[in-house]
């Protein structure tokens, strides 16, 4: 991130520090410098370096769903980037440090599995193990003070991701539909209210009831046990596969999109979808 400041010719003492993470955490620290650093680097902060850490977590989840294993360690280490970049912000603000934050999720890792960890404690199963990791995260919230049912849910989730997490701990409670019929009865209803709504011309009606129709979409894809993000980020994958293939079809003319109209477009994009199924 940024361009290295200059130095005067000789060897940096970060590459005498022993490769890994001791090098990667040593680099950060000469990044972050007041004087000596990356301008760009120092004059970053937490809420400016958030954005990248979502995006790198999306690159991560990309490459792995692309299977592009070639891919992955790379985006990895910018993951990793990312954590010792705000546990480096955290120390120089006297907050806690990297080596605090590996700690604590070892700890976490530790009590959340007791069947491993715990010799005294045996025989859990597959199946039991979502239900004890849940009273597990429980008890933390508690202990944190959260103890409203929806306390905890970070913020800044993808708003798919979190509509399910919403969803998740209300079922835990008994607010849900019994199964996904209901659900798509309600989802029908919903699609109703968005047709009324834009005919009234209410741009923040439109807008309320186009998010009350996306958190039901989630609901269904929950009791479908589908995960939403991975299943959109699937239908942009096609979406993208199949226009391109318009655009190479209509370049093998000597053209463009905006040469051709929609029948035309949509004649391709069908033949585009035979030619997947057909594989």
């Amino acid at each position: 991130m940024g361009e290295r400041n200059g130095n005067d010719g000789g060897r940096d003492p970060v590459h005498d520090v022993p490769a890994g993470l001791p090098r990667l955490l040593a680099v950060m620290r000469r990044l972050r410098d007041p004087e000596t650093g990356c301008p760009w680097d120092v004059a970053q902060d937490f809420a400016s370096i958030a954005p990248y850490t979502i995006e790198e977590a999306f690159e991560v989840a990309d490459a792995i769903e692309r299977g592009a294993w070639e891919e992955l360690e790379g985006e990895l280490g910018d993951l990793l980037l990312q954590v010792v970049y705000h546990a480096r912000m955290a120390e120089e603000r006297g907050l806690f440090d990297f080596h605090r934050v590996a700690e604590a999720i070892t700890e976490k890792m530790i009590a959340r599995h007791p069947h491993v960890f715990a010799a005294a404690v045996q025989g859990r199963t597959l199946a039991s193990q979502p239900a004890a990791w849940e009273a597990a995260k429980a008890a933390e919230r508690a202990a944190r003070n959260q103890r409203g049912t929806l306390d905890g849910i970070a913020l800044g989730l993808p708003a798919l991701t979190r509509a399910v997490k919403l969803q998740k701990r209300a079922a835990r409670v008994g607010f849900d539909w019994p199964d996904a019929g209901q659900v798509l009865d309600k989802l029908e209803e919903e699609a109703r209210e968005l047709v009324e709504a834009r005919a009234g011309g209410e741009a923040a009606e439109v807008a309320e009831e186009m998010g009350d129709l996306l958190f039901v979409v989630a609901n269904l894809a929950r009791h479908l046990g589908v995960d939403p993000e991975a299943a959109l980020r699937g239908a942009n994958a096609k979406f993208a596969r199949r226009f391109e293939a318009i655009e190479a079809a209509l370049a093998a003319t000597g053209r463009r999109p905006e040469d051709s109209d929609l029948r035309e477009m949509d004649a391709l994009w069908e033949a585009a979808k035979r030619r997947e199924r057909a594989g």
